[in-house]
């Protein structure tokens, strides 16, 4: 018999409001957190993007804090990016609604007035990015002195971004009695840390499972050629329902969008040279359907959470075997499973070879250009089958 969110010990209201969206099975990550979260015990999960960790901490949240009073949240998240700031809002803000709650969005990039004037109106919630939070914190606009609830989201991310020193500047403004709950995909350096300082005795939970690993992905290594190599994406992409191709540089992901546009591709950018309503926009376009193709750099990827990408393309690849699991785990969400493709020119083999050892992978490089027939169906091609330079 299935676990429900009832079951659990979720409100009423949140059961019905996670009904109408249609969520009514919990994933592994909120079977495991929710009765003790919502028990109000410090909660620290290993978890990672697409294992449901949003709902595992935000029903717990909205179910214990109460209305805020001006300038005063009563709930506070912290998320290292934008997008995921936003993510984070968009699944919370209808289920604070249906139990007359109230979220909002902070973060740089945007105008100050109309964040002051959710705070001047006594919004509940404030999922925040660091610096725009203490911006806001020395404008004296916000006081974390009524925090019932505190959530750090993606922990590591906020340590691998630099921000340690400000989320420590936040949670010096805290007081009184709060419930804590951290989510990370590591629990080590900076974020050990953070859990050693500021919690208290919390519960660890890890849900493996839920990870996206290598053995969750399929992985094709291509041996391409510079002036087809665009040709290449673009075939893949024809041949795919929804793309998400990666780029070291700004400058080269604005490139591949023109030149995939004259493929007659449909695509996207997201960087952060970008405006934030430029970075929104292409968001929701691929999350939409409306494009086809999104072209993001690492740092603004971290905000890409959306269902039903089936081909992660490493346009230019990366020598951090963490950074590759990082980019290829965007289709391998939330149980999904998908395909991550290399495209490797000739001077990039050794870097390649270098992140399929670390990653222990014995996929072979397989040379391909763009009118290969292959590229209609990479996941139903067994590169080992065939003469191949495999993998060391």
């Amino acid at each position: 018999m299935e676990t429900t969110f009832a079951a659990l010990g979720v409100a009423p209201g949140l059961v019905d409001a996670l009904k109408q969206d249609g969520i009514e099975t919990p994933f592994a990550i909120q079977t495991l957190t929710l009765p003790d979260a919502i028990a109000g015990l410090d909660i620290c999960g290993k978890a990672k993007t697409g294992s449901g960790k949003t709902l595992a901490f935000g029903l717990p949240l909205l179910g214990r804090v109460s209305k805020a009073k001006p300038h005063r949240p009563t709930g506070l998240i912290l998320v290292p990016t934008r997008e995921l700031a936003n993510q984070v809002c968009t699944v919370l803000a209808p289920l604070a609604s249906a139990v007359g709650r109230s979220v909002t969005a902070v973060y740089g990039g945007m105008g100050f007035e109309p964040q002051i004037a959710a705070l001047v109106g006594g919004v509940d919630v404030i999922v925040g990015t660091p610096g725009r939070l203490i911006d806001l914190m020395e404008r004296k606009e916000v006081q974390f002195t009524d925090i019932e609830g505190l959530v750090l989201d993606e922990a590591d991310r906020m340590a691998d971004m630099g921000f340690m020193p400000q989320v420590q500047k936040i949670l010096y403004g805290l007081s009184g009695d709060y419930q804590t709950m951290l989510f990370s995909a590591t629990l080590d350096g900076g974020v050990k840390q953070l859990v050693a300082r500021y919690m208290r005795d919390p519960i660890f939970y890890e849900v493996e499972s839920d990870e996206p690993t290598v053995d969750e992905m399929e992985h094709r290594f291509l041996f391409v050629h510079d002036m087809d190599k665009v040709k290449v994406a673009a075939a893949i992409a024809n041949n795919s329902n929804r793309t998400l191709m990666f780029c070291n540089y700004k400058r080269t992901a604005d490139k591949l969008v023109r030149d995939l546009s004259k493929e007659g591709i449909n695509a996207a950018a997201i960087h952060g040279d970008l405006s934030q309503a430029a970075r929104e926009r292409s968001l929701v376009d691929f999350s939409s359907g409306k494009v086809k193709v999104l072209v993001a750099t690492d740092v603004a990827a971290r905000g890409i959470h959306v269902d039903g990408v089936d081909v992660v393309i490493h346009y230019e690849p990366t020598d951090d075997h963490k950074a590759y699991i990082h980019r290829s785990g965007r289709t391998a969400r939330a149980g999904e499973s998908g395909v991550a493709v290399t495209l490797m020119l000739w001077n990039e083999e050794n870097a390649i070879r270098g992140v399929q050892r670390r990653l222990g992978l014995s996929e072979p490089i397989v040379e391909m250009f763009s009118n290969d027939p292959r590229l209609f169906d990479l996941r139903g091609w067994d590169p080992k089958s065939e003469s191949a330079t495999p993998a060391p």
